[in-house]
């Protein structure tokens, strides 16, 4: 169905109020990946286990099994205390939240962008709400994001009744940056690592220059990201680039909120000299503001 529902979903994309309206079936995924060797990851040692279960992170230090290393991902837990997770989430239910596919919903801050013309518009971005100022703050602490200057930041809802996920994917790589990040305010979940081996046209991959260094595992395996509330991420080389990332349905278990930000990718940032094209010096001083 390629037109859009009333419940937001298009094309492949469902949630269950579609799939039970329309008699969609949803092949189920997360069946499908938990007959691959799976693994979970620890943001304590920074190795990923042989498990399913996202609380297996939490037996460190007696782990069992033979890890794997996983590189490219930085999780730090407890980023927010529980008042600022408190503050966050009146705070953004206080701003008009729009319908998304695949049973979410989704506060956008930033440029508008079209991936497959590769056109950038400032559209009507002004800034980021003043309430989540703090978040951006709290990241100058974070070695792993020296230099980060946020010109995106997405609130998203993840509701259980409606069946809400994400299907693997990669972020766009013409736009966005190196580093992908993640800041889960609500509800504790996982993100679901699947290796890529697809054309590097999709996602704008050619975009990247350094891709023959990130090369995805041979074998099908699965590798399980722990978002516990609170918790900080950080995808970069590797795993931002040559694994898809996925939140599946049968993680969802209650209301899910998480902060999603992007920064430029570097021909759209300022050269040594401190040039760069006229549209996006403006989209970066605009990213300045908080109203």
């Amino acid at each position: 169905m390629e037109t859009v529902r009333p419940c937001g979903c298009k094309g492949i994309r469902t949630c269950l109020i579609c799939e039970n309206e329309y008699s969609i079936s949803k092949p189920d995924l997360a069946a499908d990946l938990k007959k691959c060797p799976n693994y979970v990851y620890c943001p304590e040692c920074n190795k990923a286990w042989p498990g399913w279960d996202m609380n297996l992170y939490k037996q460190h230090p007696r782990h069992s099994g033979i890890p794997i290393e996983f590189p490219g991902t930085y999780i730090k837990l407890d980023f927010l205390n529980q008042d600022e997770l408190k503050s966050l989430v009146n705070s953004l239910d206080l701003l008009p939240w729009e319908i998304s596919q695949s049973g979410r919903r989704k506060q956008n801050f930033g440029p508008k962008t079209n991936f497959k013309k590769k056109r950038l518009r400032m559209g009507n971005f002004i800034g980021f709400p003043e309430s989540t100022k703090f978040v951006q703050d709290k990241f100058n602490d974070v070695k792993e994001l020296k230099n980060f200057q946020t010109i995106e930041q997405c609130s998203l809802e993840y509701d259980s009744q409606r069946g809400a996920s994400i299907d693997p994917h990669i972020d766009d790589c013409w736009i966005w940056g190196e580093r992908i990040v993640t800041v889960n305010i609500l509800g504790d979940s996982v993100l679901t690592m699947t290796p890529y081996r697809g054309s590097s046209n999709k996602y704008n991959l050619d975009c990247v220059e350094s891709l023959q260094n990130q090369a995805a595992p041979e074998q099908n395996i699965v590798v399980r990201l722990p978002m516990p509330e609170g918790s900080l991420m950080v995808l970069h080389g590797a795993a931002r680039y040559s694994w898809e990332h996925a939140v599946l349905r049968e993680d969802i278990n209650l209301r899910r909120i998480c902060l999603a930000y992007r920064e430029f990718t570097p021909p759209y940032l300022p050269d040594d000299k401190g040039n760069c094209n006229e549209e996006s010096r403006e989209i970066l001083e605009r990213a300045l503001n908080f109203w």
